[in-house]
C-alpha cells in the first residue's frame, strides 16, 4: 500500500513570513501541532507548537513580531507519495517522528502522514514504529 492511499491531503501551510501568532491561530483553528512551511509551492520547513513555545516565547520573542522562519525547523525530512506504508513506518522509526510531510516526485507538498494514518492501513507497521518512537532519545523533531 502506498502513502498516497493513507495520507492526509488537506494540509494547511504557513508562510515563512507569517507571524508566530498567525501560525499559532492556524494550529488552534485546525487542531494541529505541526505545520509545514512553504514558499513558492515548495516545502522549506516545519513548525511545531513546541518551536513556538521553546524557540520563541521562552526566549522572549513576541508572537506578534516573531516570524515563522525564525523558529521553524529547516532540515525537513519527508517521504514521497508513491513510497510504501512500510517505508514510512521505517522512516518514522529511524527519525523518531510521528508525522512526515509527503511530497510528489516534483517535490511539491501533497499531504502529511501520521502514525494514526499508518494504523488505518492494512499493513501492520504502525505499532512497531510507535514502539521505537516512544523510546527516549533526546530529540523532539516533528513531535
Amino acid at each position: 500500500m502506498n502513502i498516497s492511499e493513507v495520507m492526509t491531503r488537506d494540509v494547511r501551510v504557513a508562510a515563512p513570513t507569517d507571524s508566530l501568532q498567525s501560525a499559532a491561530r492556524l494550529m488552534d483553528e485546525y487542531d494541529f501541532g505541526l505545520l509545514p512551511v512553504g514558499e513558492n509551492d515548495r516545502l522549506i520547513g516545519m513548525l511545531s507548537d513546541r518551536d513556538i513555545t521553546i524557540r520563541a516565547v521562552a526566549q522572549g520573542v513576541s508572537p506578534l513580531e516573531g516570524k515563522v522562519r525564525d523558529v521553524m525547523t529547516s532540515d525537513v525530512k519527508y517521504i514521497h507519495d508513491d513510497e510504501s506504508v512500510e517505508e514510512a513506518a521505517r522512516n518514522m522509526s529511524d527519525l523518531q517522528v510521528r508525522r512526515l510531510p509527503v511530497v510528489d516526485r516534483d517535490n511539491r507538498l501533497v499531504g502529511i502522514v501520521s502514525l494514526g494514518d499508518l494504523s488505518l492501513s492494512e499493513e501492520d507497521c504502525a505499532s512497531a514504529a510507535l514502539s521505537s518512537i516512544s523510546q527516549p532519545v533526546g530529540t523532539d523533531a516533528y513531535l
